[in-house]
């Protein structure tokens, strides 16, 4: 849609969906509809019920104008309903969405972060800020990143991939032989550490299958790394930029979902102590990797470091970060320079130029 003189640009802020982590999403979307600058944007919630339900959530934009620039604690999960179920019977319907001008998904995991809402937006021919279909897919889907990024000559951690109903017995001898213990097992398709579980020995390892394999049908296992633990946002299309890296000491044995969410407790290094050299070569990899899975627009790449032995390892490259209070990527983008309300128009700004790019050469 054109803009009509200098009104204010409507933003679709989608939150909560289908995932697992669907109370974080609206923790994210509580913060980026603080952060727009309402002299520019007019914010339009539409929230996602964990039924699949799309909400235009009138309560959301009332609490948004309430706490004006102090985000709410999270947005409301309510609303008039859009579609495209009805919630009793699943009978399908025909989704409307509002007429806005851009989507701004702040969707975390499947069903919002893997290229499905951002087909929607290219069937309803929006701009969505974040990546596209493909790079969503991919980067979502942590087996198919890190055969990507290693077939790119970048450097990942060993992992084993498993499929449910293969033998899981094979899989554990191959993992106990290749990787050795302990390793981590973690659903392909999820984020926010949900159903990570460290694997000490063959028995445990099988039980954090079967945990893994209740959030999604394909499971990693990975080798545990003795390192720090090196997270680098990335903003841009062709040309992508990395922020100063930060750095994560968990409390626990790994960055956990309490960790992130609920005590807090984790510590952040914003900029993570670390020579120049290190920040050029950890920026230089966030980019590639960036580029390999076609993430654009934006992305957090996470990364361990072995400061004696091989250096970066890529870990995961998450095209929908958090925009919690306490997530790193904008935290990141402050260090560096970029306060909360430019880093969001800067996206806008990417993904409206992505759009019309697109328009132009299909």
């Amino acid at each position: 849609m054109s803009d009509r003189g200098h009104r204010r640009l409507r933003v679709l802020l989608c939150y909560g969906g289908r995932s697992a982590e669907h109370d974080v999403s609206c923790v994210s979307a509580a913060a980026v509809g603080a952060g727009l600058d309402p002299a520019r944007y007019e914010v339009v919630p539409v929230a996602i019920t964990r039924d699949g339900r799309w909400l235009a959530s009138h309560d959301a934009a009332a609490a948004l104008a309430a706490a004006g620039a102090t985000a709410p604690a999270a947005l409301p999960v309510s609303g008039d309903d859009l579609g495209p179920f009805d919630g009793r019977d699943g009978a399908s319907r025909h989704l409307r969405l509002p007429e806005v001008d851009v989507v701004f998904p702040v969707l975390h995991g499947p069903h919002g972060e893997d290229g499905t809402v951002q087909g929607l937006c290219d069937v309803f021919d929006l701009p969505c800020v974040g990546a596209g279909v493909l790079g969503s897919a991919v980067a979502m889907d942590k087996g198919v990143t890190k055969r990507l990024l290693h077939q790119a000559g970048l450097p990942v951690p060993r992992w084993r991939e498993l499929r449910d109903g293969d033998d899981v017995g094979a899989f554990t001898d191959a993992v106990a032989a290749e990787l050795g213990f302990p390793c981590f097992v973690k659903p392909a398709n999820l984020g926010s550490s949900v159903g990570v579980t460290k694997a000490h020995d063959p028995v445990s390892l099988r039980a954090a299958i079967d945990v893994a394999l209740g959030h999604d049908e394909w499971v990693l296992a990975e080798e545990a790394i003795t390192g720090r633990e090196i997270e680098v946002a990335v903003l841009g299309d062709r040309d992508p930029v990395a922020s100063l890296p930060g750095e994560i000491v968990p409390t626990a044995e790994f960055y956990t979902y309490d960790d992130k969410y609920v005590s807090g407790a984790a510590e952040l290094r914003v900029p993570a102590p670390l020579p120049p050299s290190a920040v050029e070569a950890v920026q230089d990899l966030a980019c590639r990797a960036v580029r390999v899975c076609r993430a654009d627009g934006m992305a957090r790449v996470d990364f361990f470091y072995e400061e004696v032995g091989r250096g970066f390892l890529v870990n995961e490259v998450n095209t929908i970060p958090g925009f919690t209070p306490i997530s790193m990527y904008p935290k990141l983008w402050e260090a560096s320079g970029l306060a909360y309300p430019a880093l969001l128009d800067r996206l806008i700004e990417l993904a409206r130029d992505r759009h019309a790019r697109r328009r132009i050469t299909t």
